[in-house]
């Protein structure tokens, strides 16, 4: 699998100067979830973690309670992208057949094929772990996130999704050219280690929508924080569940949007 690849290009400036370059572009990649033979999405994703991704994806979605709901994840490379075929425990199977639809999204839409507006914001439960930390943390953790993004660093066209603990250290970091990705990979890489978010929090490098908000709530996440605005819905949705935001992290200040 690999996350990026070189092409040619040709360097244009403003007194007319022309330069050939290379540059290192990330991939960008179809990748199907099928459960128990059964296809159930296709994400655009950068292909690597794509075990971590199967466990995220199927916690966020609902569909798993636990990481030992999942018997095995095998990620097939083919011509077309990448397949993950994953083997599920029964309770699985039930609530997929409840579920079931052929669904299409991408890095910036999780909700297509959703039949109805019920579905689309199904209640959220309200966590139980709330954010008591100090907010010199985030300053903390962004000043050494860049640490953390070795795809981004190549490419600049990546988002990374961090666990950071109660003091701003990074302790791991997920990259994926889509922010709901990169998130459902760093679930899955905390799912399939037993680890839990602790007294810590998450630091994410986009805007803040209400899917990244339902991401953080359903894997008990106290606090989430990322470098761009929220939405209205994503404040809103994160206030009924209890889960702190902060939001426009800079270096310099951000912005507490609950408490």
């Amino acid at each position: 699998m690999t996350a990026s690849v070189s092409a040619a290009f040709t360097r244009l400036s403003a007194d007319s100067a022309v330069e050939r370059m290379k540059r290192a572009l990330a991939v960008e990649a179809p990748v199907a979830i099928e459960i128990n033979g059964l296809g159930y999405a296709v994400l655009m994703a950068s292909p690597i973690d794509l075990i971590d991704l199967a466990y995220g994806f199927l916690l966020t979605e609902r569909l798993i309670e636990w990481a030992g709901e999942i018997v095995d994840v095998e990620p097939h490379e083919t011509e077309a992208g990448y397949i993950l075929r994953i083997t599920a425990a029964r309770p699985v199977s039930d609530r997929l057949a409840q579920r079931v639809r052929h669904r299409t999204s991408d890095a910036s839409c999780g909700l297509c094929g959703i039949e109805n507006l019920e579905q689309a914001l199904r209640p959220l439960p309200v966590l139980a772990n709330r954010w008591t930390g100090s907010d010199a943390a985030i300053f903390a953790a962004l000043d050494r996130l860049k640490d953390g993004q070795p795809l981004n660093r190549e490419t600049g066209a990546v988002h990374a999704a961090a666990l950071c603990s109660d003091d701003g250290m990074i302790l791991d970091v997920r990259e994926d050219v889509g922010r709901h990705n990169a998130f459902d990979k760093l679930i899955g890489a905390m799912l399939r280690a037993g680890q839990g978010w602790g007294d810590g929090f998450a630091l994410l490098t986009s805007r803040c929508s209400y899917e990244l908000v339902e991401k953080a709530v359903l894997s008990g996440c106290p606090m989430l924080a990322t470098i761009s605005a929220p939405t209205d819905l994503a404040v809103r949705r994160a206030a009924e569940a209890g889960l702190a935001l902060r939001v426009l992290a800079r270096p310099d200040f951000c912005l507490a949007t609950t408490p």
